[in-house]
């Protein structure tokens, strides 16, 4: 396997030119079996939905491998299982405890780059049981401005990435989504339940349950993109600037559910939703 293009390139291409080349690349891809890491996110679900399309003209096999984690969620696989199967991929679940990697546990400020090479390593010796040489991932061209030290471990491991190689946002992956009617063209991003910690801070199966319930209870109140970070005993709740007034409208039910689940303290955050907010303090390399 050789790496992707992982260094940020100008956006020198056209639309059409960025979805010829993912085009191109996945028909080339899909010449062989492949496996590619699939989440259920927008991301990996359009690298399964076009290397299916193309491995049926080749009649060859898509593996679309999902590591069920402690950091994911139960929602996750359900969602994957669908999506994959609607793709005509063969799906596989991974079942892995990375907890019990210490550097992980911790959360230190390095745990995503510790956690990919992890993980990534078992889906590559899943791939070496099939006699598969391809493996890919979602990583799309918006990811390599943020802080994502996992992606130096996919890099390392020699993981491609067609959504960079193809200079494809995230917002161009979303419209080559829609346009090839995706389930989950629209499904907003669910970054591993580690990034609601601060760094540092022991990670715990039970506290990690716990978020994914508080996140859950506040998505079936209608609140579409939200994170509930923990510090302490204190849940700082982010959620979209115009759901505000409805968050405070339901303020007396979310202090009641999630005090219910122990958290002593209640807050919602006036800056609203934004990934990676619990990398302000880290100095990007």
């Amino acid at each position: 396997m050789t790496g992707g293009m992982y260094k940020h390139c100008p956006e020198t291409l056209s639309w059409a030119d960025k979805r010829q080349r993912l085009l191109q690349l996945m028909d080339g891809y899909a010449q062989k079996d492949c496996v590619i890491a699939f989440s259920g996110g927008v991301d990996s679900s359009l690298l399964v939905r076009l290397a299916c399309e193309q491995a049926a003209v080749h009649h060859t096999t898509v593996y679309a491998v999902m590591i069920q984690s402690e950091l994911g969620t139960a929602a996750d696989a359900k969602i994957a299982a669908s999506v994959a199967g609607q793709a005509g991929a063969q799906f596989v679940v991974l079942n892995i405890h990375e907890l019990t990697v210490p550097q992980i546990a911790q959360n230190h400020v390095d745990r995503c780059y510790v956690c990919k090479k992890y993980l990534f390593s078992r889906l590559l010796a899943f791939a070496r049981e099939k006699n598969i040489d391809t493996v890919l991932e979602g990583t799309n061209a918006d990811d390599l401005k943020a802080y994502r030290p996992g992606i130096r471990a996919i890099r390392e491991l020699g993981v491609l990435s067609p959504l960079v190689q193809a200079q494809m946002t995230k917002a161009e992956v979303r419209r080559l989504a829609e346009e090839y009617g995706i389930s989950v063209a629209s499904r907003p991003s669910a970054p591993c339940l580690a990034t609601r910690f601060p760094y540092n801070t022991r990670l715990t199966v039970e506290a990690l349950r716990k978020v994914e319930q508080g996140e859950q209870i506040l998505r079936e109140m209608g609140f579409t993109q939200v994170r509930l970070r923990i510090h302490g005993t204190i849940a700082r709740i982010e959620v979209l600037p115009e759901q505000m007034q409805q968050f405070m409208a339901a303020a007396p039910e979310i202090v009641r559910e999630l005090k219910a689940l122990g958290y002593d303290y209640v807050t919602l955050d006036l800056e609203g939703f934004r990934s990676g907010s619990m990398d302000l303090h880290v100095r990007h390399e």
